[in-house]
């Protein structure tokens, strides 16, 4: 393998990095197509993970995704102001659900936050997760720079960790987007102040900053089933693009059978089915049972399609 061709794709740098944990010439992978012995490395550096999250978030495709997300909430409060024309709200019920925290935002701009999150947790963050997920590997597969990365002395498991948890760090990053872009835009339409949660209790704001904060995180966290489902798509595909629209489709149809009453047996099986219940965390005393129950059902997911995941891609045979 020549120098000019190992250089001429990402994956190749990205092989390099990964070997090295500095950017430069690929000599080090290089030396491995060579048949030099290689040294015996972890099975996990943060060097693999930073390399494999620039790659990502260096992707056009990756930033409008994240521009679509902050978008969200920019319109959610311009719809908002515009229905009001800015004055104070209607005084409806507390609940968990979107509508019941819109009807708050011109009460506290802090509850943009939730309102957002509710409006986007259901599709338009999941679509975002299951396009980076399901592009994980296939689409390096379908680029040809798979083997590049794996001629590098990482190995296959140590690769598909890194590939994980890069996709975990998208879940979170892409919450906190949508968060930021709330907070930002109910402080410049509406006012803030004290927070009523559900209960009717009274908290402070910068109390309810840290709801909003730790809310963002169980959001991100219940993603991480759905993650894994995509990650085990993209190591069954050879195409990025069909193991995107694949996980993709999979979000729709899991969807639509948790609105069919008639399978009502298994909806607390399905990966979505507990995804609103952050909205417990905006009671006083903070309420966790269903929360737990969430993670502990995105947890299985990620151990069941992650273990399938890890058998199908150190079993492949790669060509590309």
């Amino acid at each position: 393998m020549s120098q000019a061709e190992h250089t001429g794709t990402e994956g190749a740098v990205t092989a390099h990095t990964e070997t090295t944990g500095k950017a430069g010439p690929p000599a080090a992978a290089s030396t491995a197509v060579a048949g030099e012995p290689r040294a015996r490395r972890p099975q996990w550096t943060l060097g693999l993970f930073h390399s494999e999250l620039l790659t990502t978030l260096r992707r056009w495709r990756t930033l409008a995704l994240l521009g679509v997300l902050a978008a969200v909430p920019i319109l959610i409060g311009i719809a908002v102001r515009i229905e009001t024309g800015g004055g104070g709200g209607p005084d409806g019920g507390h609940g968990g659900e979107g509508p019941a925290f819109i009807t708050q935002i011109t009460n506290n701009g802090l509850f943009l936050v939730f309102a957002a999150l509710a409006a986007t947790l259901p599709v338009f963050l999941p679509m975002a997760v299951g396009v980076v997920a399901g592009d994980a590997i296939a689409g390096e597969a379908n680029a040809g720079t798979l083997r590049y990365l794996l001629v590098a002395p990482a190995g296959r498991t140590r690769l598909l960790l890194a590939k994980y948890a890069t996709v975990l760090a998208f879940c979170l990053l892409a919450t906190l987007v949508v968060a930021v872009s709330a907070l930002i835009v109910g402080a410049l339409l509406f006012p803030l102040g004290e927070v009523t949660t559900i209960s009717g209790t009274t908290i402070s704001f910068t109390e309810g900053l840290l709801r909003a904060a730790l809310i963002a995180v169980v959001v991100a966290a219940s993603l991480a089933g759905f993650a894994a489902v995509g990650l085990f798509v993209s190591t069954l595909a050879s195409s990025g693009i069909a193991a995107m629209a694949t996980t993709v489709g999979l979000l729709i149809t899991v969807q639509i059978l948790g609105t069919i009453p008639q399978l009502d047996a298994i909806h607390p099986y399905l990966f979505p089915h507990h995804w609103m219940s952050f909205s417990d965390l905006m009671r006083e005393p903070l309420y966790w049972d269903e929360v737990r129950q969430n993670l502990g059902l995105q947890a299985l997911y990620a151990a069941v399609f992650g273990s399938a995941a890890w058998a199908r891609f150190t079993t492949k045979d790669i060509n590309a």
